[in-house]
């Protein structure tokens, strides 16, 4: 089915209902000489990306887990899933199943294919993103043609921005189901980033004042719960947690009472809930147009911080909260964390008056080897991109092979990967 789009929008907008609509869409759109951008749950984490004046292929109907296969000896368990499923729907159908994805990215109602597509990660510092636990993919390319994509060319599908055709299904690593204990604590930022807070546990974020170096660190673990296996080894242990613990211990209980005022726990848990992945680790924060998000080598992120903090103070600017949080490195070939260990930066502004801020934080991330995300707004194109991705060559030759006429475009995509 397809609707008329106001004159500010997409001039058309098919909403097909199955893999044959999405052929039918994308052919139709050839045959007329119009582009096309996929899009799903609304397109709002994607922003500018899939905003388009011609055809817009919402693909937020392919819903459902098509199957779900138990590991072998050799073999991870995987789930099969349409590419509109949302990442909720999907987490709890394999928590009745006992399974659960390796990373879970915040953004709940996100789809499964918008969320490889744009790479969205989660919180756990051992494992890579949404994109990164894709073990094959189904997509509709440029000339309407339905491709199977498995081994090399993967990994072009990987965060591939919908650059390369319309996913509609996707093969995903999944792992045995854990209940996890959240925890919250304050601390400063250098004995996080010297005791192993950040590292030393299945998964965690930290709200930094760069300004000041105070910090809010929150947590997750293994609970003792009979409801999954429990590995006390996977929960954060040894020297560096055992030291981490120490430092945490010595927190002033002034500044405790201050910051939890400044910086309010997020809206999903309260310290010590517990519940499945999807229940307690994600920030089902609306996508903000004001977000900047960029992903640093692990190795720069204190010098990062101290060099943010130092420019913001020295402009007298207001910056609020630092969001960090860490991820493994990853192969797919536009992947903000292709090719290395991963401190990804979150940054907040407020509207047109922070703009300064924006651009002055955006600055300095740059010059200690950031990336932008592709979920927040940036100014990178081809040249900056072919500098900073060792992939870009061989992402573009791929691009050309699954869409040699450019039928999935869009204004902004063009200003980031060209032509």
């Amino acid at each position: 089915m397809s609707t008329d789009a106001a004159a500010t929008g997409p001039r058309r907008t098919d909403r097909p209902l199955d893999e044959a609509g999405v052929v039918t869409a994308v052919r139709r759109a050839a045959e007329r000489g119009n582009p096309v951008r996929p899009t799903g749950a609304g397109g709002r984490l994607a922003g500018p990306l899939v905003r388009t004046e011609d055809v817009l292929i919402d693909a937020s109907a392919l819903t459902g887990v098509i199957q779900v296969s138990e590991p072998g000896p050799d073999t991870d368990g995987t789930v099969r899933v349409r590419a509109g499923e949302t990442l909720v729907d999907l987490c709890t159908f394999l928590a009745g199943a006992g399974r659960a994805l390796a990373t879970v990215p915040d953004a709940p109602r996100a789809t499964v294919a918008g969320a490889v597509q744009l790479g969205m990660y989660g919180g756990a510092p051992a494992e890579g993103s949404l994109s990164a636990q894709v073990v094959s993919a189904r997509l509709v390319d440029g000339h309407g043609t339905v491709r199977d994509v498995t081994g090399a060319e993967l990994d072009a599908v990987r965060c591939g921005l919908g650059a390369l055709g319309v996913l509609t299904a996707l093969e995903l690593r999944t792992v045995p189901l854990r209940r996890l204990r959240v925890h919250e604590t304050t601390t400063r930022t250098e004995e996080i980033l010297a005791d192993g807070g950040l590292s030393g546990h299945l998964w965690t974020e930290c709200d930094v004042s760069v300004r000041t170096g105070q910090a809010v660190l929150r947590w997750a673990t293994l609970a003792d719960d009979p409801a999954g296996p429990v590995d006390a080894g996977d929960a954060g242990s040894g020297p560096a947690a055992e030291s981490w613990g120490r430092a945490v211990s010595r927190v002033a209980s002034t500044w405790w009472a201050s910051s939890r005022r400044a910086w309010p726990p997020p809206p999903r848990w309260a310290p010590g809930t517990v519940g499945a992945p999807h229940e307690v680790l994600p920030d089902p924060q609306p996508w903000d147009p004001d977000l900047a998000e960029w992903a640093l080598p692990r190795a720069a992120l204190a010098t990062a911080l101290a060099e943010l903090g130092s420019a913001v103070a020295s402009r007298g600017h207001d910056l609020r909260p630092v969001r960090v949080r860490l991820g493994a490195a990853e192969t797919g070939l536009l992947h903000p964390a292709s090719g290395r260990e991963t401190a990804y930066l979150r940054v907040r502004t407020r509207g047109a008056a922070g703009e300064p801020v924006r651009r002055l934080a955006a600055a300095v991330l740059e010059d200690a080897g950031g990336r932008p995300c592709w979920t927040t707004r940036h100014e990178w194109g081809p040249d900056e991109l072919a500098a900073a991705y060792p992939g870009w060559e061989t992402f573009r030759t791929l691009r050309d092979r699954f869409d040699p006429e450019r039928r999935f475009t869009a204004p902004s995509l063009a200003a980031h990967l060209g032509p």
